[in-house]
């Protein structure tokens, strides 16, 4: 088994891609990747670092897996685990509402005391308002990814965030920092 287990939901995919490419730059050995309507409860209790990818939908919406799982989250005791997250938004599009769904699931499991890390600075980033941001208005509560507007800076803000979070793991691991694209 892995040292981290990555949850994520996706309906069109990109989430589900951003997972993948998480787990290549962390080494398949150290990172078992699962989509959320596949699992329950009892799956991250193999696990004391664990990653939440999430999209946020449309005016601040969660996406639909998530949505589903919603009850089940609330009810996970992440007390003494590591966790980070990440989120895919449309800064643009939705700027009112940019990665949202991230700021919510941050704040169900933020009620058990995980330790989070990954967090992740707003520079380059240009939106109206979010939930995902820490009180200091200058870190996201994890990586910000926009495939819809950004889908070029993806690559490099994945190498960076992942050799950060290994860090903050406390795992000696080598990243793999690719160049996708």
């Amino acid at each position: 088994m892995a040292e981290i287990g990555l949850f994520f939901g996706s309906d069109e995919g990109n989430t589900e891609s951003v997972a993948y490419r998480v787990q290549k730059r962390l080494g398949l050995e150290h990172c078992d990747v699962h989509d959320i309507s596949d699992v329950t409860q009892v799956d991250f209790d193999d696990y004391q670092r664990i990653i939440l990818g999430v999209p946020t939908w449309d005016f601040g919406q969660m996406q639909s897996d998530w949505e589903e799982f919603w009850l089940d989250l609330e009810a996970l005791d992440f007390k003494g685990k590591q966790l980070a997250l990440y989120g895919l938004g449309d800064q643009f599009g939705y700027g009112d509402f940019f990665l949202d769904a991230m700021g919510m699931i941050y704040e169900v499991v933020l009620a058990s005391e995980p330790e989070v890390v990954g967090h992740w600075s707003v520079d380059g980033y240009e939106f109206d308002a979010s939930k995902a941001l820490l009180p200091d208005q200058k870190h996201f509560v994890g990586l910000a990814i926009d495939e819809d507007q950004q889908a070029e800076q993806t690559s490099s803000r994945l190498n960076q965030w992942c050799v950060q979070i290994a860090k903050e793991f406390g795992l000696d691991i080598v990243v793999t920092e690719l160049d996708e694209g």
